[in-house]
C-alpha cells in the first residue's frame, strides 16, 4: 500500500507539497511520472533513468498485456524485478487506448483540440475500430490483429500480475469532440466500472479511481465528487481536457474543489512545459507526460533558452553544450556539434543523449516549482 502526507500548502495558489511513501521508496510531489510504455523509457536503461532524477515510472497495461503477456513480467518477480528499477511504478488501466485507438484514431485528435472541429459524437456512437460495452472495451490487437477484451475485472487482473506499486480503475477515455450526452454516458460508465474495479482487486496495491466529465463543469464535478467519495487509495484525473490550455485550468480548478485533501492527485497525460506550474497551482502531486521523451526522439532539446531543433545545420559548428547552465551527463560531457552530427548520420546515440538531457531538464524545473513552494513563492 502506500501513504501520502502534505508537507505545506501554498497561501497564494493551490499548490502543495507532499510525501508518497510506496513499497519501493518514497516521492517527493509535485513530481513528473515519465512513461515507460512497455517496461522503458525509449533509448535509456533503467540505470540511466535513475541518474535523470526520475522518482516514478508509469508503464502501460494495454502493450504490457500484448507483449510479453502479464504473466512472463509476474514470472520475471514484477515490473521492478523484470526491468530493473528499484523505485515506485504505476501502471494505468488501458483505459486511455479506449479513446486512442477508438475515436481518437478515427477523427485524428489528441485530449486537447489543435483547432475547432465540426464533427461531433453523441451517445450512442460507436468507435469504428473498438466496441464499447457495459462490460468492458473489445479491441483488435495492433499486434496480430486478434480481438482483446478488457473491462474492468480484466484491467485489474493484468495490473496485479504486472505488481505495480499504485494502479488505476479501468476508465473510458473520452474525446474532445463529444457533446454532452455521451460525455455523460461513458463517465456513468466509468463510475460502475470503478466500483467493479474496487470489488475485483485482490492485492495490496493501491488503486487510483479516475474521474472524467471532460469539458463539462458539472460533469467534472459530478464525477470528482462520486470518485472522491470512493475508497480509492488516490485520484487520477483523465479524459480530454477540452478546447484549449485556459480549458484545463479551469477543470482542474473544479475537479480539487471536490476532492479529499487526503487523497494524492495524479493528472494523466498532461505535462508540456508551459503547463506544469499551471497543473500545480490547482493542487495537482504527480503527473505524467511523454513530452520530453517524445521530443528528444524527434530532435528536440529542452534548454533554459527554449526548444532546440537539433537537426539544423547551424548546430553543427557549435561547441556549446545543449544547455550551459545544466548539470545533465549529455551537457557535461558532448557539444551541440556532436548532436547534430549523430542526428544527420542517423545515429541512434543522438536519441539517447537527448532523451537523457531532456529527462534531467524536466526533473530539474519541477525540482525547482517544489523549492518555490517550499520558500512560498508560488
Amino acid at each position: 500500500m502506500i501513504s501520502f502526507r502534505v508537507l505545506k500548502k501554498s497561501s497564494k495558489s493551490n499548490a502543495r507539497l507532499g510525501i508518497l511513501k510506496t513499497p519501493h521508496g518514497e516521492v517527493e510531489t509535485p513530481a513528473l511520472v515519465p512513461v515507460a510504455t512497455q517496461a522503458v523509457v525509449k533509448t535509456l536503461t533503467s540505470a540511466e533513468v535513475l541518474r535523470t532524477n526520475s522518482q516514478l515510472l508509469i508503464a502501460n497495461t494495454f502493450h504490457l498485456h500484448l507483449k510479453p503477456g502479464e504473466a512472463v513480467v509476474k514470472k520475471s518477480g514484477g515490473l521492478q524485478t523484470f526491468m530493473q528499477w528499484p523505485k515506485p511504478i504505476m501502471t494505468d488501466s488501458a483505459g486511455y487506448q479506449v479513446f486512442s485507438l477508438g475515436f481518437g484514431r478515427d477523427y485524428g485528435t489528441g485530449k486537447i483540440l489543435k483547432e475547432k472541429r465540426g464533427e461531433k459524437i453523441v451517445r450512442g456512437d460507436q468507435p469504428k475500430a473498438i466496441r464499447i460495452t457495459e462490460d468492458g472495451v473489445r479491441f483488435r490487437s495492433p499486434v496480430d490483429g486478434k480481438e482483446v477484451f478488457i473491462g474492468p475485472k480484466e484491467s485489474i487482473r493484468i495490473q496485479e500480475q504486472l505488481g505495480a506499486d499504485i494502479i488505476f480503475a479501468f476508465d473510458e477515455c473520452t474525446s474532445p469532440i463529444a457533446d454532452e450526452a455521451y460525455t455523460r454516458a461513458a463517465m456513468e460508465r466509468t463510475h460502475r466500472w470503478a466500483k467493479v474495479c474496487l470489488n475485483a482487486k485482490r492485492s495490496t496495491q493501491a488503486l487510483y479511481g479516475i474521474v472524467q466529465g471532460g469539458k463539462f463543469k458539472e460533469l467534472r464535478q459530478e464525477s470528482a465528487a462520486y470518485i472522491g467519495a470512493l475508497p480509492f487509495d488516490g485520484v487520477g484525473i483523465g479524459g480530454e481536457f477540452g478546447d484549449d490550455k485556459k480549458t484545463m485550468g479551469a477543470m482542474l480548478r473544479t475537479v480539487m474543489k471536490e476532492l479529499p485533501e487526503a487523497k494524492p492527485r495524479h493528472l494523466l497525460g498532461i505535462g508540456h512545459l508551459e503547463d506544469i506550474e499551471k497543473i500545480v497551482r490547482e493542487g495537482v502531486d504527480t503527473f505524467d507526460c511523454t513530452v520530453p521523451t517524445h521530443y528528444a526522439r524527434h530532435g528536440v532539446a529542452f534548454t533554459s533558452r527554449g526548444r532546440l531543433d537539433m537537426r539544423k545545420m547551424n548546430f553543427m559548428t557549435d561547441r556549446k553544450p545543449l544547455d550551459p547552465s545544466c548539470g545533465c551527463e549529455t551537457c557535461g560531457t558532448y557539444s551541440r556539434s556532436y548532436i547534430t552530427h549523430l542526428l544527420r548520420a542517423g545515429e541512434i546515440t543522438a536519441l539517447r543523449l537527448l532523451t537523457f538531457h531532456n529527462l534531467h531538464y524536466f526533473n530539474a524545473v519541477v525540482a525547482e516549482v517544489r523549492k518555490k513552494i517550499k520558500q512560498g513563492k508560488m
